[in-house]
């Protein structure tokens, strides 16, 4: 019989795949082949938005900014002036090096859930590596927060409801809505006035030193191929560690796996979203088992496709955004 595959030969270039350069200085030049798109913060009754948007600084120092999505309805006074809405906190992907809160699929995403929740959207635009490495993106997420509780903004102050508060990431993002999350379920007394309900993870990019079967059956996939994961790591991850660092695989070390217990505590719920065809199917099924062993609430939601898919496919973005609605309305 012979010996199960270990590894496997990708045949991508990743620095393509990516649409990156290196430069000698140890930054990277970004091709802007995703476009991004305008904020829309004022009402415009010749082409009416169901939802508005606006962009507001959240440290002028590491120039991250914020991009706050409001349902036009709650501005028309057509939802009870009683109620306020749930609050999302949105970290997108991008293999934490590309991408931000601009781009066009995740600006239309945040407008499309807002719009059927309906929901305060507060999508992050955090610092990228490998300028920033981790955990600036973490740093960035919290301080999102931090702002987020002792913020005057008419739209959160009038509409958004702190104590129903979400984290929701995409791929990177899910990561990141993790690692966050962990730091509040540790240090609650600092975000007082902030009730965080669960963690949407959609499709969230984690990693680890050994190859998983899915990683080695899809180590060509067209949408994340594993030279472009390995890439994404080597860029992301503090110089020195390897892929078992708990930034990339939550799995390992004290602040990884036991911090699940401090999120039981928190009575928070995860919804965790994955499909078949993803190279990372296998880790998020692992994580999730581990969650679970631990004692923690968690919704799955597993289906055929690709990595990311929803935000090129309108039908499938639909039944995500039907199964968010139904984890936050159903607690």
């Amino acid at each position: 019989m012979s010996k199960p595959q270990t590894e496997a030969i990708c045949t991508v270039d990743p620095y393509q795949y990516l649409q990156i350069t290196p430069n000698p200085d140890g930054t990277i030049t970004r091709l802007p082949i995703f476009p991004s798109v305008q904020a829309t913060p004022d009402l415009d009754d010749d082409n009416p938005s169901a939802v508005l948007s606006k962009d507001l600084t959240l440290n002028p120092n590491t120039k991250t900014w914020l991009r706050i999505f409001l349902p036009r309805k709650a501005l028309d006074h057509s939802l009870s002036s009683s109620t306020k809405l749930p609050t999302i906190v949105f970290y997108h992907g991008g293999g934490f090096i590309v991408l931000s809160a601009s781009t066009i699929g995740h600006h239309e995403f945040c407008c499309k859930l807002a719009e059927l929740l309906p929901a305060v959207i507060v999508s992050v635009d955090y610092r990228l590596a490998p300028e920033h490495r981790l955990p600036a993106a973490y740093d960035d997420g919290a301080e999102a927060l931090q702002w987020l509780k002792s913020t005057n903004e008419k739209w959160v102050r009038e509409f958004a409801d702190l104590s129903n508060c979400y984290l929701v990431g995409s791929s990177a993002g899910g990561n990141i809505a993790y690692h966050v999350g962990l730091r509040v379920s540790t240090r609650v007394h600092e975000f007082d006035h902030l009730s965080i309900e669960g963690l949407i993870l959609h499709h969230p990019f984690f990693g680890g030193s050994q190859r998983s079967e899915s990683e080695l059956r899809l180590v060509n996939d067209q949408i994340l191929p594993l030279s472009g994961t390995d890439l994404m790591w080597e860029l992301a991850l503090p110089v020195g560690p390897d892929r078992d660092h708990v930034y990339c695989n939550p799995m390992v070390g004290k602040d990884g796996a036991d911090h699940f217990g401090e999120i039981k505590r928190q009575g928070w719920r995860i919804l965790m979203t994955a499909v078949m065809g993803d190279p990372l199917i296998d880790r998020r099924m692992e994580f999730v088992k581990l969650l679970k062993n631990r004692g923690v609430q968690v919704e799955e939601l597993y289906g055929e496709g690709h990595h990311g898919q929803e935000f090129l496919d309108q039908n499938k973005a639909k039944e995500l955004f039907y199964a968010i609605k139904d984890f936050i309305e159903n607690y």
